[in-house]
């Protein structure tokens, strides 16, 4: 018979791990002294713990361990077992992918609106955007709204998200109650045309724009820095104005909402030659 002691040594258990083991009912030593409390272990018991190892090591739980020990003593006769585990691993694998590719995605919205946190300036800009493919639902009533017509979205479309969110504002004036919105995801192609939502390709063109870091309810002040900047050269704007969120409100945290950024996106109606019509 072996100690305690001697059959760690042997089977490469601690001697936590044996006593949890014990205490499960899942290695029983072949004696314990009454008077000391001592655990001794023999043959059978070092090659029940191999056996105990060697199933760990394929993620099976203690639970499934003993009743397969207890039951079974031929590798044939758990075969069973041994399928429905793959099955399970094999689910857990296609999850766990699943879960990578989210946290990737998390990882680089944060990692891009880092990066526009670290810039000094944000000044008025006019740039070329490319069309874009985009999901969208039409609705009206109060800005304050857009957050649970981002999350109905985001439930028709989620797998097929490839870009930021986005608001399309078809009015030319503030409304307060009824305001004519659209919210917009980026998606990929293989979206499918749906009821629920439009499905539509969201032109591109020149547009000036400007990146507002801070609160939503402070937009109003870098609305006005970009209105400054095409009225002085006498711009003509197309509607529907677009908000691009590149970083708000996560997932996981609110985050600091003066850290928000918002890029204001304002189309220029263009002459046939491509300039701006003035």
């Amino acid at each position: 018979m072996f100690s305690i002691g001697q059959f760690s040594r042997i089977t490469g258990l601690t001697i936590k791990t044996i006593r949890l083991y014990h205490e499960k009912g899942l290695l029983i030593p072949c004696r314990v002294d009454e008077s000391t409390g001592y655990r001794y272990f023999d043959g059978r018991n070092v090659e029940r713990a191999r056996a105990i190892s060697y199933l760990r090591e394929l993620l099976f739980p203690l639970s499934d361990i003993k009743l397969m020990l207890d039951q079974f003593s031929e590798d044939a006769d758990i075969l069973v077992f041994l399928e429905t585990h793959k099955g399970d691993i094999t689910r857990r694998i296609k999850e766990l992918n699943k879960t990578a590719l989210k946290l990737e995605e998390i990882i680089q919205k944060e990692r891009e609106a880092k990066d526009m946190l670290n810039q000094n300036s944000f000044s008025v800009i006019e740039r070329e955007i490319d069309s874009i493919l985009v999901a969208g639902l039409r609705w009206k009533g109060r800005y304050s709204d857009v957050g649970g017509a981002f999350q109905k979205l985001g439930k028709l479309v989620g797998r097929y998200i490839r870009g930021k969110p986005m608001n399309l504002y078809y009015d030319g004036d503030y409304r307060e109650e009824d305001a004519d919105i659209e919210t917009c995801y980026p998606v990929q192609n293989k979206v499918k045309q749906s009821e629920a939502f439009i499905l539509h390709q969201l032109q591109g063109g020149k547009c000036v724009c400007l990146v507002h870091k801070g609160p939503y309810d402070l937009l109003s002040r870098s609305y006005s820095k970009i209105m400054e900047y095409m009225q002085e050269r006498k711009y003509q704007a197309l509607l529907p104005t677009r908000e691009v969120y590149l970083k708000g409100p996560g997932m996981i945290f609110r985050g600091n909402p003066k850290n928000y950024l918002t890029e204001i996106q304002i189309m220029i109606a263009e002459q046939q030659d491509g300039s701006p019509l003035r």
